[in-house]
């Protein structure tokens, strides 16, 4: 890694199948060819087996291994010592086709992997009650228990928070901490210097609460953290909820996702009002990884309200942003959220960050600008990137909800977005922010009636973007220390 602040950096997340051909030598390339310059790192999606799954890689066979048809991990050992690598450790759940449940299907009570799974007895005893079942907080609308008989015909009720083939681990039991330190002992052995805590907020479970986001949460989260850190490794959790919820994770692990963010760019841009972004950045965690768009969508909840408290944005403020984003994708974006497509998250729209500005130019700079002038690592999506539209094709070909926003590229394909105007101005403005070292400093912001700034100061450097909330005009203002002051308009990147 070089020698910058180690939250001033700029990295990809991406799928390697949808981004490089298949390959991770491919992606390698890339990244030294036409990506060069732009990034410190890259956040690589599942890529173990097997990476076509029900969920794209989050429902692995074997966590420990690489899809042979990426290639191995020497390949991943030889592009994490030239951009530092973040790999997703799914700590919720495992594929029901993997060995270990099979073995379990076969065997029953006998098989040494039986403590390794969460079944609705494990949590809730013989008997649990109507109440008990209520309160667990449910982030899809399929039961979160299911039914799954084994080899002697016996049917038992195992826990399944997402679908029905992504089988629920107890992290408690001495099985499943096994599991997790084999993978942790993987990503050490390979070179992987970022783990990012997949649906981290769901593993624990206790009789009588929501099952999400406990107290005994937080200890699991800072008690891998810690263990990861030992390692050499820097933890990420990711949790879509409440806003002080992610503001109180931030104070027990390395780094939090700021999925607030999206909404209330987009917001801004609607409204021509930065009062819910000035807010939430002043109150915000500084050791964040900020994102507009990801593999799953723009998150909704995460500027909601929450069991009265009051959310980063209004009911009717989340409505309204909701109904822009439908109108500016020209519906597409209806086609992949909520029950259409079989969707099966809550709190999220599936649409590529492009469509849901309308494929308006100007304004998407303007969202990457204010991206990159918030504090934490910067993480830019492969489709959003290349200003990808909405993939409605691969939409209506799988019939998934977020495949609308994970498009598989060519390298054709890449090539040709890399002239688009509105991604060579991106490239520039991502080159520009990487050079600056102001972000090595302070961030400070102020609104003003109209006018609306986001700062930067370290030493003698200074970094600045000023933007007309009227007009969505905005200008970068930067100075070396020493050096003489320059500007530059994002209308004429």
């Amino acid at each position: 890694m070089n020698s910058k602040n180690h939250t001033n950096q700029i990295q990809l997340i991406t799928y390697i199948d949808r981004l490089s051909g298949g390959k991770i030598n491919n992606l390698h390339q890339m990244l030294q060819g036409p990506l060069a310059g732009l990034f410190d790192g890259v956040h690589l999606l599942p890529f173990y087996p097997p990476i076509d799954g029900e969920d794209a890689g989050f429902d692995p066979t074997d966590h420990t291994a690489v899809d042979s048809r990426l290639g191995n991990w020497d390949d991943i050992r030889t592009l994490a010592a030239d951009f530092p690598v973040m790999a997703d450790m799914i700590v919720n759940h495992m594929s029901a086709q993997s060995p270990q449940f099979l073995d379990v299907l076969e065997h029953g009570e006998k098989s040494p992997y039986w403590p390794l799974f969460l079944t609705k007895d494990t949590v809730f005893g013989e008997g649990a009650t109507a109440e008990q079942i209520s309160a667990v907080y449910r982030p899809r609308p399929t039961p979160f228990f299911t039914d799954i008989a084994l080899k002697d015909g016996r049917k038992v009720p195992f826990w399944t928070t997402f679908t029905a083939n992504q089988i629920d681990i107890d992290v408690n039991s001495a099985a499943g901490k096994a599991y997790l330190n084999a993978i942790l002992e993987r990503f050490t052995e390979n070179g992987v210097k970022y783990i990012r805590l997949d649906a981290a907020g769901y593993a624990i479970k206790k009789a009588g609460t929501r099952c999400f986001m406990l107290p005994e949460t937080f200890e699991f989260i800072a008690a891998l953290s810690e263990r990861a850190k030992a390692r050499g490794m820097v933890c990420l959790v990711e949790i879509h909820g409440y806003h002080q919820t992610q503001i109180e994770i931030a104070k027990r692990c390395d780094m939090v996702y700021d999925f607030a963010l999206p909404p209330l760019v987009l917001h801004t841009l609607f409204s021509r009002n930065a009062e819910a972004l000035k807010h939430w950045l002043d109150i915000a965690p500084r050791n964040c990884i900020t994102v507009l768009d990801t593999h799953d969508g723009i998150g909704i909840v995460d500027a909601a309200d929450y069991q009265g408290q009051p959310g980063l944005l209004t009911d009717p403020e989340l409505d309204t942003l909701v109904e822009t984003i439908h109108k500016n994708s020209k519906g597409s974006s209806k086609l992949a959220t909520g029950s259409a497509a079989n969707n099966v998250d809550l709190y999220q729209v599936n649409c590529s960050f492009y469509d849901a500005l309308g494929q308006n130019d100007q304004q998407y700079l303007l969202a990457r600008a204010i991206q990159l002038f918030c504090p934490g690592i910067s993480q830019i999506y492969y489709a959003g990137l290349l200003a990808m539209e909405n993939d409605v094709e691969l939409l209506q070909k799988s019939r998934v909800g977020r495949d609308i926003g994970r498009p598989y590229l060519t390298a054709d394909k890449v090539e040709n977005a890399l002239q688009k105007p509105v991604v060579k101005a991106l490239c520039q403005l991502i080159k520009l922010r990487r050079s600056l070292q102001a972000f090595n400093g302070k961030f400070s912001q102020t609104l003003n009636n109209d006018q609306y700034q986001l700062c930067w100061q370290h030493e003698a450097h200074t970094a600045s973007l000023e933007i007309s909330l009227a007009s969505l005009q905005a200008t970068i203002h930067w100075q070396h220390g020493g050096q003489q002051a320059a500007s530059l308009s994002l209308n004429s990147l």
